[in-house]
């Protein structure tokens, strides 16, 4: 095989790694695979400085062997899905935004985000989220999304676009062809919309039409089946001709950059398995393979895209258009000038930004049906469900680098209350369920942190056995959680449960 190939199939995979500092994984990635992208998480990330001190060392190791810059990713939504939080301007979640009823600030803190990112060496957001979250159990999207109707999202979504943009940094719509109306997570299962041609175009599809109209960079595929698009009933949009090119890049008119979600969710890995899906997404029109986590799994798809090539099952047509729209992604800004870049951070969580910030976090605070203050002569039971098991779309109470948990437990007692609380897991067992039960029982006022609830058994049954004259209600992520609890003395949801969320949640509660 040639050193020229070799170069040009690298350029389209992107992988992940996990550590703090470029290690041995990664390293040969890059010089021995020529690998064109780096998407970070939690797990390579610490503080700004060290964030900055990593993308400058896997730009210059790439630097070694390649002309062109490496794309480097990360999904940084803002709300609960933020890789990194400490030391950066606090992002609401997307469906907040929809509660502010602003647009502009949508787009404000978007080039806030954009341009931190870049300060970072983040060239590449996967954001904005353009999936139109219509089923209230959606466990994989929910607050990520601008809305529950395709108006709304579009409106938001290309605001975020053209935020990102306009900070030099790649945006990236999600999740096409959509995500929205799934019950099913495709981190572990296969999804599918069986919806009509006629109602994907009106719902599903028109955001995804109104960011190519505005000229997004890239768009990311989702491991879900469209019976109304793709004959095969077993075909996820990912691995599907007629998803990416038939129906996006010939119907919808995108000539950008088609970006795979990552190859290792159960959808790919436990069916037609990572090696085969990335010749099948390559066939089917996508531009860059996402493979996060596993260097076995990276290697085998790198060598199943030569065997592939050699064999003439993708054709080197195919692999320069895929090429070529990569380097055109890379003309932007964020990626050419990395080298220009300070290696002294500056311009992180101005006060004009914060500011703004803590403007809309307050803004988009919901509050359904009667409202009660707790009361300060009161003592308190405070009961969180919070995450303790880490996945991709859900950040673990107390993160590595020990940023605060996600609890108001600090903020009422900042507030004069006498509060005391019971922490236990967002999908509790039946004796953590006993002991908050316990914990709850001979207090004046119980305050529960919720975390989809509507989701999980546990926390709904618990929510319905506590006496509602002395219930006050707080959704920690999904807003539909306030509706478990109709009669509570008031219920609150922030759409989220970082601290930035709560702060206001928790003001409002005391006033």
């Amino acid at each position: 095989m040639s050193i020229a190939l070799k170069q040009k199939i690298g350029q389209l995979f992107m992988v992940g790694f996990d550590a703090l500092e470029a290690n041995e994984h990664i390293a040969r990635m890059i010089r021995e695979q020529r690998i064109g992208g780096v998407i970070l998480f939690r797990r390579n990330v610490h503080t700004p400085e060290q964030l900055s001190a990593l993308t400058r060392q896997l730009q210059e190791i790439n630097a070694e062997v390649s002309d062109e810059p490496l794309l480097i990713a990360i999904d940084q939504e803002g709300g609960m899905v933020m890789r990194i939080e400490q030391g950066v301007t606090p992002l609401p979640s997307a469906m907040a935004f929809q509660q502010t009823g602003s647009i502009e600030d949508c787009e404000s803190l978007s080039f806030v985000n954009g341009y931190e990112l870049s300060q970072m060496g983040i060239n590449m957001n996967l954001a904005p989220v353009l999936d139109v979250n219509n089923n209230p159990l959606n466990p994989v999207i929910g607050v990520r999304a601008f809305g529950e109707d395709a108006e709304t999202v579009s409106k938001y979504g290309v605001a975020a676009m053209r935020g990102m943009r306009k900070a030099g940094v790649i945006a990236t719509a999600k999740h096409f062809p959509g995500h929205g109306d799934t019950s099913t997570d495709t981190h572990y299962d296969m999804a599918s919309v069986p919806h009509d041609l006629a109602r994907l175009q009106a719902v599903e599809l028109a955001p995804f039409k109104a960011a190519i109209d505005a000229g997004i960079d890239a768009i990311m595929t989702a491991h879900v089946m469209f019976p109304a698009i793709e004959p095969d009933p077993s075909v996820p949009a990912t691995l599907s001709k007629a998803v990416l090119t038939d129906l996006l890049r010939e119907q919808m008119g995108f000539n950008g950059t088609v970006i795979t979600d990552c190859l290792e969710m159960a959808a790919i890995s436990e069916g037609i398995g990572v090696a085969k899906g990335a010749v099948a997404t390559l066939q089917a029109g996508a531009d860059i393979v996402l493979v996060s986590h596993r260097q076995e799994r990276q290697l085998a798809a790198v060598e199943a895209v030569m065997q592939a090539v050699e064999a003439g099952d993708i054709s080197m047509t195919r692999i320069d258009q895929a090429v070529e729209r990569v380097r055109r992604l890379k003309q932007s800004s964020a990626v050419r000038q990395w080298r220009e870049r300070s290696s002294t951070l500056s311009g992180l969580m101005k006060p004009e930004a914060l500011a703004l910030s803590r403007r809309v976090q307050k803004a988009s605070l919901r509050v359904d049906g009667a409202f009660k203050p707790l009361d300060r002569k009161l003592p308190v039971a405070l009961i969180t469900f919070e995450v303790r098991t880490h996945t991709e779309i859900d950040e673990i109470a107390l993160a590595r680098n020990k940023e605060p948990r996600s609890s108001m437990q600090p903020g009422l007692a900042a507030a004069g209350f006498d509060v005391i609380e019971f922490a236990l897991s967002a999908d509790p067992s039946e004796k953590e369920i006993a002991e908050a039960l316990v914990f709850a029982q001979s207090a004046p006022q119980i305050l529960v942190q919720s975390y989809n609830a509507v989701l999980l058994t546990q926390q709904r049954n618990f929510i319905a056995t506590l006496p509602q004259d002395k219930l006050w209600l707080v959704a920690g992520r999904l807003p539909y959680d306030l509706d478990l609890a109709p009669h509570a003395q008031a219920r609150l949801a922030n759409f989220g449960s970082r601290p930035a969320a709560l702060e206001p949640v928790v003001e409002k509660l005391a006033s």
